[in-house]
């Protein structure tokens, strides 16, 4: 029965190409629209080397602490000391590893008696190897000892190791970061902008620098932290541990007038996608409700003009759908009969749409996943890794589904209930 009714629709289809055509471009745009927004979510939140590990990340970038001498609601935000990150996140047991790094800043490297350029260098722990999966190409990570001993090593990615030395296997070999000489750990594989905690084009202990004594009143200064969970299970335990530290480090520093508020931190990565400000708790479910209004609209409008394409292709075929009562056909197979051929038209179109979503993003990345507050002017590059998942083709089918519904339901309902006699007589 559902080859018979993919043959007649396909028959349908050659026999009026030029309202077909319309009918699958018609579509195939509302598609693409549909998977473009639906990409420029998926990308801040699915996961994709080095962050694999999303669905279990855990984000506290920024911490906010008030004074009772500032007065009430008035309070400093932003990224914290590296005393108060270790104190408070670094030392919860319930993660599998908590990662402590500063924002992405750019900086001059060169080889002695060769002009600087500059990149963008992030200070981390050693656990940041461990929370983050790099492709090494060349060396390895730094490890405890190196980093505890506060040595000068970097990882760098292949471009700046060509950059630099014409070469990948450039291991061992020095450098010169901000005029100061730092040797190559190892060499990972570029890093997508997108991949917003783990970007970099190098990474130093930031042991290796004075970031220790970067602070202000020995609370805030420029670290963030990334919680690694063993299981999404484990988030509410890790943010119950996680405000119970706040609490004891309060009563250590309320002696100073000074106490932390945690703004319900840490986010996992779907809130830390839309949590632009320090001084801002993020609306998780008002940012979902624009969404699905987004992805209401682009489904409705597209659906009524195909409905209207459907009911004027149903006119030309009244006297059929006639003679096919007639001959006993149930309103059920009348039904059916339309719908997949309407879902014929869907899922080509469906298919075109996702295609053409995909080529567009890969041409006017630089536009569409320009990131605002972004500490970086690189563009934005992706690959089938970051855009092409199972999800996609499954969100791609569920909205091909849902507009075929939407636009071929009604008029084949309204072509089932016809009489007998006023489907001969050509009267829909």
């Amino acid at each position: 029965m559902i080859k018979q009714y993919l043959q007649q629709a396909w028959a349908q289809l050659r026999q009026q190409p030029l309202i077909s055509g319309v009918t699958i471009a018609g579509t195939a745009l509302a598609i693409f629209l549909i998977m473009l927004v639906v990409m420029l979510q998926q990308v801040k939140t699915a996961p994709f080397a080095p962050e694999s590990n999303r669905d279990r990340f855990l984000h506290a970038r920024y911490a906010s602490i008030e004074n009772k001498e500032w007065g009430a609601g008035n309070t400093s935000n932003g990224p914290m000391s590296v005393k108060t990150a270790r104190d408070w996140f670094g030392s919860l047991k319930t993660p599998e590893a908590v990662t402590i790094y500063t924002f992405v800043v750019s900086t001059p490297v060169n080889m002695p008696g060769q002009p600087a350029t500059s990149v963008d260098m992030n200070q981390t722990d050693d656990l940041f190897w461990r929370v983050f999966d790099f492709s090494f190409i060349d060396g390895k990570p730094y490890d405890k000892a190196t980093f505890d001993a506060g040595q000068p090593v970097a990882v760098i990615t292949a471009s700046v190791a060509r950059k630099l030395f014409g070469t990948t296997a450039c291991t061992g070999k020095t450098f010169l970061l901000n005029h100061a000489p730092y040797r190559v750990s190892g060499v990972v594989r570029d890093v997508s902008t997108l991949a917003t905690t783990a970007y970099a084009q190098v990474w130093i202990p930031f042991t290796s620098t004075d970031m220790v004594n970067n602070t202000w009143s020995d609370h805030m200064g420029m670290m963030s932290a990334t919680i690694l969970a063993r299981s999404r299970a484990d988030f509410p335990a890790i943010r119950e541990e996680s405000k119970r530290r706040m609490n004891e480090i309060n009563q250590q520093i309320s002696e100073e007038g000074y106490s932390f508020i945690d703004r319900n931190r840490p986010y996992d990565q779907e809130t830390q996608a839309i949590a632009f400000a320090a001084n801002w708790e993020p609306d998780l479910g008002a940012a979902r409700r624009q969404n699905l209004i987004i992805f209401i609209i682009l489904l409705i409008v597209p659906a009524i003009n195909l409905s209207s394409m459907t009911q004027s292709r149903l006119r030309q075929r009244v006297s059929e759908i006639g003679v096919r009562r007639a001959f006993g056909s149930t309103r059920t197979e009348i039904m059916g009969q339309i719908i997949s051929e309407s879902f014929v038209v869907t899922l080509l179109a469906g298919i075109l749409g996702l295609a053409l979503s995909v080529a567009f993003a890969y041409l006017g990345n630089s536009i569409l996943f320009a990131q605002a507050y972004s500490q970086t002017l690189s563009t934005p590059v992706v690959d089938a890794s970051i855009l092409l998942h199972a999800s996609t083709f499954g969100w791609a089918l569920l909205f091909c589904f849902l507009l075929n519904l939407l636009s071929s339901g009604f008029p084949a309902w309204r072509a089932s209930r016809m009489g007998i006699v006023n489907s001969l007589g050509g009267r829909l």
